[in-house]
């Protein structure tokens, strides 16, 4: 992108930034690290990033944030996937869902509360979505919230929230009208965690962790005044929060990729059999040029999205090709290095740093990669998408 050019320098100061500052070695402490483990190192890499001025490069300048423009932003993220970079798991709520949303449609005191806290490192947020029978079909969510004087009293079940167990604040979505068509009697909450109902059932998920919750709301009194936004308007306030998810998280996700081909590349050089390395066997070849090709049309695909937002000028059908894209290749990528490693890839535990190709553990981002066809709204719900919107298809069929 000819945009990113001018920021050159930029990315020398990151590049050597990140090259003075990458904890050492910090994949082996991840590797079986128990959950304080985990959230003391998320939290001391948090700090870190924030004194280099790269943890909220994307919230404005008046709130403590980098103030980047997004060409800026850009760079950062392909220069820490570049340095393989932990990510920020355990943040990435609060950084970038919680200030999209209150900066729009939050009040003063909510920002005021909020956003300096979790600027100083002492918030962490989760979210409360999808529930058991409301998820991909978000606006059939049935938890009530029911006005009682200066509160809500909010009963319900929410399931699959990530780091909920760690979380001090939820975003939580509840019907307040019941008789409203299902988009139009939902309101939008800041949830305590530590609200006297509340309770937390951790999911086990197949690759042995628990990241996942599910979060049970007994008579749970919510005050008024952590209302976001107008009563029952909570789906326009949701469809905010979510958007603040497209682009450079899948660019550096698609970036990551990248260059961890180069592992499935060493795999095929050093692994033999029959007297032959992997890289002369015809098959494995032809696997590794297939998944290179798809990792350079991924590329392409976010570059085209990333260009034509920076010029006001993207469509809301693109971060759904490309989530769709990107899942079905993290599953084929993966698979291909349980294939390449044998008897070694089929062994896994768990590694607390996310879910994505850069564990080093085969099986278990291959595992993980499940997960990448479900979250954010599931394949399914992506193609429905792409073919109301993009190809401009009847949601139905229709009849002869």
């Amino acid at each position: 992108m000819e945009e990113l050019e001018q920021h050159s320098d930029f990315r020398v100061r990151v590049r050597k930034w990140l090259g003075d500052n990458l904890p050492a070695d910090w994949k082996s402490q991840m590797l079986g690290a128990s959950d304080d483990d985990f959230v003391k190192f998320q939290k001391c890499w948090f700090h870190k990033l924030r004194e280099g001025g790269l943890a909220t490069p994307h919230w404005p300048r008046e709130w403590g944030g980098g103030g980047m423009s997004f060409a800026e932003q850009i760079v950062l993220y392909q220069e820490i996937a570049r340095a393989g970079a932990p990510r920020l798991i355990l943040y990435f709520i609060a950084l970038h869902h919680v200030p999209a949303t209150l900066l729009k449609w939050g009040t003063a005191k909510q920002r005021q509360k909020h956003l300096p806290a979790i600027l100083g490192g002492d918030e962490i947020w989760c979210q409360g979505f999808s529930e058991p029978n409301a998820g991909s079909d978000l606006a059939s969510l049935k938890t009530r919230a029911v006005r009682d004087g200066d509160h809500y009293v909010v009963n319900g079940q929410k399931t699959w929230s990530s780091n909920a167990h760690h979380a001090k604040y939820c975003l939580l979505l509840a019907r307040t009208d019941a008789e409203a068509p299902k988009h139009k009697g939902i309101s939008y909450f800041i949830l305590d965690m530590k609200s006297p109902g509340v309770t937390l059932k951790p999911i086990k998920q197949m690759t042995g962790e628990s990241h996942f919750n599910e979060i049970f709301l007994d008579n749970v009194r919510i005050p008024r005044e952590n209302l976001i936004g107008a009563e029952n308007n909570g789906w326009a306030v949701a469809m905010s929060t979510l958007a603040s998810e497209r682009g450079l998280s899948v660019l550096e996700l698609a970036e990551r990729m990248r260059y961890n081909f180069q592992q499935l590349l060493d795999l095929a050089k050093n692994r033999t059999y029959r007297g032959k390395t992997l890289l002369e066997d015809d098959e494995i070849r032809r696997d590794l040029v297939t998944i290179s090709v798809r990792i350079r049309a991924l590329g392409a695909l976010v570059n085209n999205m990333l260009t034509r937002m920076m010029r006001d000028d993207s469509t809301s059908v693109e971060p759904s090709i490309i989530k769709l894209f990107y899942s079905d290749l993290l599953r084929d990528f993966t698979a291909l290095g349980v294939k390449m490693s044998e008897l070694d890839g089929q062994q896994t535990q768990p590694i607390l740093m996310g879910g994505g190709n850069e564990t080093g553990n085969w099986m278990h981002d291959y595992l993980y990669s499940w997960a990448w066809s479900i979250s954010g709204g599931s394949s399914e719900i992506q193609r429905n998408i792409i073919a109301e919107r993009g190809l401009g298809l009847p949601k139905e069929p229709r009849t002869a």
